[in-house]
């Protein structure tokens, strides 16, 4: 039986293709991965993928971190994805009977780094907000019920446009919002977004809807038609460059904003993970070191001994 490592990458993306059916991006992306592994092994005197050991993955993963004078190093997001192929090739060959045991099994892909979501300050949101009120059109009014409704309920932007007006009810200041997984929540609704909302179906949606065909939907576009994400996104863009805000600002940013300004203010980071519907509270919890940065800046400037 053929076992060196040039054999087994062949019949294992021979198997990718054909029998998984994946996409010609993914196998490129699966080749030069597991092109690197086996230059890597073929340089360090392995070249039968049965002599390959835990310790070999190991340190490959961490070459590929470190890097050397003629590799930089990648970073976690690649790393994690080339260790995904090595992983995928061993088991493979396990499966095949290729190997008697899989080196990779332990191997983990390299945690990436935590990014902290993007919150603006209060008064870049109400900026914006008004930015995109200003005309006092229909569209408008519109636009800033929409704003209003993103940054006064957290919701995601597919919730948003995927909101219809039996899901609201504006004078218990309630909504009824569909998640991830079709889970639904109830969300209370601010006052600053009920009264942009009222106006926006009192004045604007009866003038939006009367040039399309019914629709139960909320938030409508210029032809009487559901809101798109991507209009929806343009809404908010537009609004942000005529409020002068300057940092990138996307649907999502208000999200973050909404649970961010909660958390400052006090709010319990449980309930901000109903609000938001978060399937677990490690997810919302990623927004606690947000307000702990904050809580550092202030420190840092107020305390009298807090800088030496």
């Amino acid at each position: 039986m053929d076992t060196s490592l040039d054999r087994a990458v062949r019949t294992y993306l021979d198997h990718l293709a054909v029998e998984r059916g994946l996409a010609s991006n993914t196998l490129q992306s699966y080749r030069r991965d597991l092109r690197r592994y086996v230059a890597y092994l073929h340089g360090h005197g392995v070249d039968e993928v049965t002599s390959v050991r835990a310790a070999d993955v190991t340190q490959f993963l961490m070459w590929l971190r470190e890097g050397d004078a003629d590799h930089p190093p990648l970073g976690s997001g690649s790393a994690a994805r080339a260790v995904v192929a090595v992983r995928g090739l061993h088991r493979f060959c396990l499966r095949d009977g290729l190997t008697p045991d899989d080196p990779a099994a332990s191997v983990r892909p390299p945690a990436p780094p935590r990014r902290l979501p993007k919150a603006l300050p209060v008064t870049d949101v109400t900026a914006i907000i008004d930015a995109a009120g200003a005309a006092g059109t229909t569209l408008a009014l519109r636009d800033r019920a929409l704003l209003e409704f993103l940054y006064g309920t957290g919701a995601r932007i597919s919730e948003a446009v995927g909101l219809d007006v039996d899901d609201l009810d504006v004078d218990e200041k309630v909504v009824r919002l569909r998640g991830k997984g079709s889970k639904e929540r109830l969300v209370p609704v601010g006052s600053y977004a009920c009264d942009a909302l009222s106006a926006y179906l009192v004045r604007g949606r009866p003038e939006l809807s009367a040039v399309g065909k019914p629709t139960p939907a909320v938030f409508l576009n210029a032809r009487g038609g559901r809101l798109s994400r991507q209009s929806a996104w343009t809404v908010l863009g537009k609004a942000a460059e005529r409020a002068g805000v300057s940092a990138d600002v996307s649907p999502h940013t208000l999200r973050h904003s909404f649970a961010t300004h909660l958390l400052d203010g006090g709010a319990d980071v449980r309930v901000v993970q109903e609000l938001l519907g978060h399937a677990s509270v490690t997810t919302t919890q990623v927004y606690t070191l947000v307000t702990v940065d904050k809580l550092r800046e202030v420190y840092a400037t107020s305390h009298p001994r807090a800088l030496g």
